[in-house]
């Protein structure tokens, strides 16, 4: 998966910030947040609206069909828990808030289970194996 691990100052700064996320919620955010930087031509500001579908697509690349099990057993179940998670790293100063960045900006940007579960191929199938 992702090799980052965080200092024990760290970890505690953020526990007591928050203590609602599995410490892997946030190496999971700072791993997706440098996954959509990779991916652009020239890194920069990304918005929240941007990281969360980053973190639906690299969920989806590293977990697979378990991408929504392991970010629910982390604390993460919507897309507004990736917004908490952000403000917090903000907070301890691992990341830099842009002028305009707003936690809402998180809030409601895709539904997780249309999101982890509504593309796959069995998603369309309905009784007798018919395609609906």
């Amino acid at each position: 998966m992702f090799e980052l691990q965080l200092a024990d100052d760290i970890l505690a700064r953020i526990r007591a910030l928050d203590g609602r996320y599995h410490e892997r919620a946030y190496l999971f955010v700072l791993a997706a947040l440098e996954y959509c930087q990779r991916k652009r031509k020239v890194r920069g500001h990304i918005s929240g609206g941007e990281l969360a579908y980053s973190c639906r697509d690299f969920a989806l690349e590293q977990f697979g069909l378990t991408a929504r099990t392991v970010l629910s057993h982390w604390g993460i179940e919507a897309t507004d828990d990736i917004g908490r998670i952000v403000f917090v790293l903000i907070e301890i100063g691992l990341l830099i808030r842009h002028p305009n960045d707003r936690v809402e900006d998180f809030q409601g940007v895709y539904d997780f289970s249309e999101a982890f579960e509504g593309d796959y191929p069995w998603a369309g199938i309905g009784r007798a194996g018919r395609v609906v």
